[in-house]
């Protein structure tokens, strides 16, 4: 897909990895309607952007079933049509085991990364499909199939994304929708912080930045929008993601035991 003069929906455009896809789809000549709960950072997307007036902005509660769904009527009054949609948002959970973790947070996290997603969906795949060429995206993530201690819910929401997204391009492969799916590793984003997550302390922070090698975000949104660009299938991100993709397929067990070895010190 030719980006350029089209128009995308990329969720989570206030920070991170959706910030860096937005301003890069606007380099390129697209329209982008970015969403986020937070007002202030996608003012500051805004502020960053190359072309302001080819980016609108709409702070929307993803989870929100009946906000989301009133979304591409508010996209289609800004830039006239709908060509794409990034499914970006994401939060990660407090960094304790299943047994420790309140029902509340599960829910904020299932909420976020799995209804938000489908709500998204729901909301736009009617305008996607109605396009001559359209294009889904959603992030996964590296813990859908090598699964992070303390990091069980969310793994479990971003592997049921990973499904949704694989059987959506079944369902779609006849259409003109490109279906693509996501796995980002470690990236250098604030996530922690924007999920309202601490660490537990400094020896924690230490663990979290020693335990893998990140990606910067810029990198994670070249990867993103070229994968779109291509139609690609799947995409992995960082070094991380791609060696514990083969591992996880050879020796499911073996990537287990390494993540949990990697990410134990965070579990204290």
């Amino acid at each position: 897909m030719n980006v350029a003069g089209k128009v995308f929906v990329v969720t989570g455009a206030g920070a991170g990895i959706a910030r860096e896809v937005t301003l890069l789809l606007l380099q390129n000549g697209a329209h982008v309607a970015g969403v986020d709960l937070n007002a202030e950072g996608l003012d500051e997307t805004a502020a960053l952007a190359s072309v302001r007036k080819r980016f609108s902005k709409h702070v929307l509660d993803i989870s929100d079933r009946e906000a989301t769904a009133a979304l591409p009527d508010e996209v289609r009054a800004a830039h006239g049509q709908i060509d794409g949609l990034l499914n970006i948002a994401g939060v990660i959970q407090q960094f304790v085991k299943i047994n420790e973790l309140p029902f509340n947070e599960i829910e904020k996290v299932m909420n976020v990364n799995f209804w938000g997603v489908i709500n998204m969906v729901k909301a736009f795949l009617p305008e996607l499909i109605a396009r001559p060429e359209a294009a889904l995206v959603n992030v996964s993530s590296m813990g859908a199939y090598a699964p992070v201690p303390g990091q069980a819910v969310y793994g479990a929401s971003k592997a049921a994304v990973r499904l949704l997204t694989e059987a959506l391009y079944a369902e779609l492969k006849d259409t003109n929708v490109a279906v693509t799916v996501i796995f980002p590793g470690a990236i250098g984003t604030d996530i922690a912080k924007n999920s309202g997550v601490t660490l537990g302390g400094d020896v924690a922070e230490e663990a979290a930045a020693t335990a893998h090698k990140t990606t910067p975000p810029a990198e994670a949104g070249r990867i993103i929008v070229r994968a779109l660009e291509r139609g690609t299938f799947r995409a992995t991100i960082g070094s991380d993601a791609r060696a514990m993709d083969l591992l996880s397929r050879l020796s499911p067990k073996k990537a287990t035991e390494i993540i949990a070895k990697q990410m134990g010190d965070l579990l204290g």
